[in-house]
Order: C-alpha cells, then sequence, then structure tokens
C-alpha cells in the first residue's frame, strides 16, 4: 500500500497518545513506562506516530511539503515498531506501515538524509552497509576451519550479517556463534566474500529497490549452495530474510532461525551441553527486530468500505500483527539452563519492550539519540539488579557499548554466545 492509502488511518487517529507509551496494564514501574524513544527525547507530538498521521495527512491535503524538519521528524525513528504495538491495543491502525511508506516516497523523490546517503552508496558498491570493503568481509572468520558454501556443500548456511562482519570488536561473538554450532555437530559453512547485506535496514531506510535486490539475490545464492537452512546471529537480518522477504513476495524457500533459536534446539536435544556455572544476574533485552518485528508477516488484500456511513471495516476482516508472535521464548530458555546464572525482567519486555537505539538509521544519523536511547535502556537493566544486560543482535550491543562508554554506565554488556561460551 502506497502512504495515500493510509488516508482512512489518518483520519481515525483519535490523537489518544497511546502510541508514547506501553499498554497501562504493563506499567510496573513510572520511572519506564514510555515506549517510543522519539517522543521521549524530543518532547513534541510530532515525533509520535500521531505526530506521523498529522503530518501524512497534511501533505495529502497540500498544506505542508517536503523540507528539513519533516525529513528530520520522520527519521529520529528507529522504526522500532513499539507505537505500531501500543496503537493496536486501542485502534487497529498502521502507524509503523504509513511512516515506511513515508520514507520510500521521500526517497523517491530524492529527498534524503546525507548520513544515509553515504551509507547506501557504500551498500551500493560494496554490498554491505558498514561502509567497509566486500574483500574484508570474511576476515572475522579468519583461522577457523568452516566450509566455504560457495565451494563444498553444507546443510546449514551461517550468515553473520554486516555488523558482525566488519565490527572488530563483535568478532568474537560471530566466531563463537559458529564455534558452538560446530561443537554440536552442525554441518555448517559460510559464504566467505561471496555473502551479501540483506538489505533490510536500507527499506527501513526508505531504500525499497535495495531490498528486493538483495533478496533476489540471497535467494538464488542459497539456491545454487543447495542449503537448507539459514542461520544468523543477527536480528536485522532474521526480521528481513523471514519477514520481510515474504512481505514483497519473495519468500525463502528454506528454513530461516535466529542463531537463538537454533542453539536453544541443540540445548534442548542434548547436541550442546551446558556444564559450567555462570554467576551473574542478568537481564534480557528483547532485539526488536527479533521480537516484535519478527512476528510473521501477514498479507492482507481486499479493500476498506464503510458500514452505516461511517465505521471503516475491512472486507475480508484483515488479521493484525501484534508483536506477540515474534522470537521471545527461545533466549529466555537458554538463560534460564545456565547453570548459577540469576535471570531477573525488566519492566518492559517482549513486545513493549524499549528499542537498543540502534534502528531505523538513526545510529548512523543521530547518534547521540541512539546513545541516549541506549542510556535509557541500561538505567532500566541496573534498576532491576542487573550486572549485566544480554541480548541477540550485533546491532544492540553496539549501541549498548556505545551508550555506556558515553554515560559511564558500568552495566556489563553481552550477547548471548559470550554467556554460553563460558557455560560449555
Amino acid at each position: 500500500m502506497a502512504w495515500q492509502d493510509y488516508v482512512h488511518d489518518m483520519q481515525r487517529c483519535t490523537r489518544c497518545s497511546y502510541c508514547k507509551w506501553i499498554p497501562y496494564r504493563y506499567m510496573q514501574n513510572t520511572d519506564f513506562i514510555q515506549g517510543c524513544p522519539s517522543i521521549s527525547r524530543y518532547l513534541w507530538h510530532a515525533y509520535s506516530a500521531s505526530g506521523k498521521f498529522n503530518m501524512a495527512y497534511s501533505l495529502l491535503q497540500e498544506r505542508i511539503e517536503i523540507d528539513e524538519s519533516f525529513l528530520e521528524v520522520l527519521y529520529k525513528c528507529q522504526m522500532d515498531g513499539s507505537c505500531d504495538i501500543s496503537c493496536k491495543v486501542q485502534q487497529d491502525l498502521e502507524p509503523l506501515q504509513l511512516m515506511q511508506e513515508l520514507r520510500i516516497k521521500c526517497v523517491e523523490e530524492g529527498q534524503l538524509v546525507p548520513a544515509h546517503m553515504m551509507v547506501i552508496e557504500g551498500l551500493r558498491k560494496e554490498d554491505n552497509m558498514m561502509q567497509s570493503k566486500k574483500t574484508d568481509r570474511a576476515r572475522w572468520a579468519e583461522g577457523l576451519n568452516v566450509k566455504n558454501l560457495t565451494e563444498e556443500k553444507g546443510e546449514v548456511v551461517f550468515h553473520a550479517g554486516c555488523r558482525y562482519s566488519f565490527d572488530q570488536e563483535l568478532w568474537p561473538i560471530a566466531r563463537g556463534g559458529l564455534e558452538l554450532l560446530q561443537k554440536a555437530g552442525v554441518d555448517v559453512g559460510i559464504m566467505g566474500i561471496d555473502e551479501a547485506c540483506c538489505g533490510g535496514r536500507a527499506y527501513e531506510l526508505g531504500y525499497a529497490g535495495e531490498l528486493t535486490k538483495y533478496a533476489e539475490h540471497q535467494m538464488e545464492a542459497f539456491r545454487t549452495a543447495g542449503v537448507k537452512t539459514l542461520v544468523t546471529p543477527c536480528a536485522d537480518c532474521y526480521a528481513a530474510f523471514s519477514v520481510l522477504y515474504d512481505k514483497i513476495g519473495k519468500k525463502m524457500g528454506i528454513e530461516v532461525l535466529h542463531l537463538v533459536q537454533y542453539l536453544d534446539r541443540l540445548i534442548k536435544t542434548g547436541q550442546l551441553k551446558l556444564t559450567k556455572k555462570v554467576p551473574l544476574t542478568v537481564t534480557y533485552h528483547d532485539p526488536c527486530h527479533l521480537g516484535r518485528l519478527g512476528e510473521p508477516w501477514v498479507h492482507w488484500q481486499g479493500k476498506e468500505t464503510k458500514v452505516m456511513g461511517q465505521m471503516i471495516v475491512h472486507d475480508p476482516p484483515k488479521k493484525f500483527r501484534r508483536g506477540a508472535g515474534g522470537i521471545y521464548e527461545p533466549p529466555r530458555d537458554i538463560l534460564k539452563s545456565i547453570p548459577g546464572l540469576n535471570f531477573v525482567e525488566m519492566y518492559r519486555i517482549r513486545e513493549y519492550a524499549w528499542c537498543c537505539g540502534a534502528g531505523g538509521g538513526v545510529i548512523d544519523a543521530y547518534p547521540d539519540f541512539a546513545a541516549w536511547t541506549g542510556n535509557e535502556r541500561l538505567k532500566e537493566a541496573g534498576a532491576v539488579g542487573a550486572e549485566a544486560i544480554i541480548s541477540a543482535c550485533g546491532w544492540c550491543k553496539r549501541s549498548f557499548l556505545d551508550a555506556a562508554a558515553e554515560s559511564g554506565d558500568k552495566t556489563k554488556v553481552y550477547d548471548i554466545v559470550e554467556l554460553l561460551q563460558m557455560a560449555v
């Protein structure tokens, strides 16, 4: 649907502000009840999902035009989907899809954010979102005895993703994840320097063509390699492969799993045994793209009609994505299976989790906003008594590390792979 097709949502938004908070019944601590980082940071209605409905309707009525202020409000947003999930508690509207379509419109009309232009230029030249050389893509795996699936056959492809491939501080996580699979006897390999970006983050910036391009490339590459399962440690990649590709009609013909799902399976079948105690009190941060944005895509084709001259209904009835179908249990089951580990939950969890700050291109264009958002999450981890915050995404770990470095927060930051390495 194009952005104009959401006109009934623009009109039906009651400006109730549900999009700014987590739902009332899940509020536990008044310091941690906000859901949308954008409105929480900038304190102006336009930054909320409701404000975006206002902006879009004004644009549709030709009362405003796209300018620098419009772009700033639209892009100072992690596209984390918290607003969308809370909105659907009150009304069945689609604020996240509207914001996505507005970004696509901006890109199509050449209304671009300079920082994102540099990232996309790098993507088009080097097939990654890190502005690094394609020839360095497999350096993270140097020295590992792992199959290159462009040269030999294997059942499982390990897709590291752009962040893990080029952020050297995070290389031990990608290497550790791959080694855990090998230790459990999995027939796994990598695509080497031929691994390419999933296209998901570019799509969130509004570059829809990049998603289609990389979806077609990945499908052909994995078909040629003959793999049966794709495993990735990156939440963004997982959401792109399993949700966005399906959304644009490019559903993968193979099993797609996040690494935590595969590791959880190996632990429960006894193929991976955890024997060493890890004496830490930890909490788990749900990555947006593994949680609410990792929920399967729901296709719908039909029309909106008015009943009794005023009530909008969908014909046929439309099923909405409400975030509850994301990946929530496997990472928690893994943490609970680690001997000696004390697991505590934060106040905002699962589909109502607070964002790490890195999404939607914020970490590229507005790093101060990304750090602020990450620090808010670190404060929440500290408030529940956690010594460490655990996540399952390289973008989350990078954002938390940057936030902690800026604020001096002493909370330890781990990927779940690092804890498993301590426990095996």
